[in-house]
């Protein structure tokens, strides 16, 4: 039977549902009619919630693991609850102070964004994600080592400080004396462009007779700047910290679930897919377990939030992974204050 709408269910059978998700939350175990009814506010027999219970068995809300266990809310129960009937609970002080104080620490963005994504990861007890924006290095330094007669290290350095090494073949008839030079050339008249504007600027001084640089010199300063463009669109934009927090007491008894979670946390390119859904949003993005094709064998949750730009215009995503049984009152508003925290340290 498909999940009836909020509205449908009666104000007994709406509370009775919401004591059984928000208790299996809590612990993670299933919920029997004996433990609603020791409740302080519930004034129901054993056998009237047993009942209530049924029925919401019947609309599809929860389900019953074992024979002699109580329920647990289904996907579809989960969906029901976060959309209609939970009440966020705001981060608290001391939350959003360990949030801000890892952004306030400096250095390249991607630090800020990794310290962030840890913070929440800290906090949530669950695995943080934080999709970075796709952004180019803008060129300070560029220098070649030789470390082979047929290869050299590129080293690129950035405006933000950041340092980058990557392994070219050079082409034939580069002598050390060359090298230099190269990185000279590329240091002095190619400094503070981003990449394709680097490229853009060798090729017009090339054709301009500019360049200064024999055509041995400007294939390698070419190839050196191609080999960070083509990897920076190859490249997993998509930082994960904290998956030990998975590995808690409540997944001792679903080793097989955590571990699938782990090898789909391998799978970057995929989640950073995922994530750019929530890029076209205004808010928040929630996906319950096999609402999306790459969690369906885990049964694992997503919830992520857009974060912006000075512009404005949305840059990245910022989020959580974990197990369904996540509490979505406090984790919600707490990542949609990471978002936002890192929208103003992007601003």
């Amino acid at each position: 039977m498909t999940n009836a709408p909020i509205h449908e269910l009666s104000e007994r059978a709406r509370d009775v549902f919401r004591m059984v998700v928000e208790s299996y939350l809590d612990t993670g175990l299933p919920v029997g009619s004996r433990t609603i009814s020791k409740l302080p506010t519930v004034n129901l027999s054993p056998a009237s919630i047993r009942n209530v219970m049924q029925d919401l068995e019947e609309m599809g809300l929860l389900s019953h693991p074992h024979t002699s266990a109580g329920r647990v809310p289904t996907e579809g129960g989960l969906r029901l609850f976060v959309d209609g009937m939970m009440q966020a609970a705001q981060p608290s002080q001391e939350e959003r102070a360990a949030i801000e104080a890892r952004l306030e620490r400096g250095g390249p963005i991607e630090e800020a964004l990794a310290a962030a994504t840890a913070a929440l990861s800290g906090l949530s007890a669950c695995a943080g994600i934080v999709l970075v924006p796709k952004r180019e290095p803008v060129l300070r330094q560029f220098a070649f080592v030789q470390i082979s007669p047929v290869q050299a290290l590129a080293v690129l350095v950035g405006n933000d400080g950041s340092v980058e090494n990557r392994v070219v073949d050079l082409p034939p008839g580069i002598s050390p004396a060359t090298l230099t030079e190269v990185g000279n050339y590329v240091s002095a008249r190619l400094s503070g462009l981003t990449l394709s504007e680097a490229q853009g600027r060798l090729v017009e001084e090339i054709r301009a007779g500019k360049a200064a640089l024999d055509r041995a010199a400007q294939e390698l300063v070419a190839r050196g700047l191609a080999v960070w463009s083509e990897d920076g669109a190859r490249r997993p934009v998509l930082i994960v910290r904290g998956q030990a927090n998975l590995l808690d007491q409540a997944a001792a008894d679903d080793l097989e679930r955590v571990r699938q979670l782990l090898d789909e946390l391998e799978g970057k390119e995929e989640i950073a897919r995922l994530l750019d859904r929530a890029r076209s949003g205004q808010g928040m993005k929630i996906f319950i377990g096999s609402e999306n094709k790459l969690f369906a064998l885990s049964g694992s949750s997503v919830i992520a939030a857009p974060y912006r730009g000075g512009d404005g215009k949305v840059v990245g995503v910022v989020g959580v992974i974990g197990p369904t049984r996540l509490n979505y009152a406090r984790v919600v508003p707490m990542v949609d204050f990471t978002a936002q925290a890192l929208s103003r340290l992007m601003a």
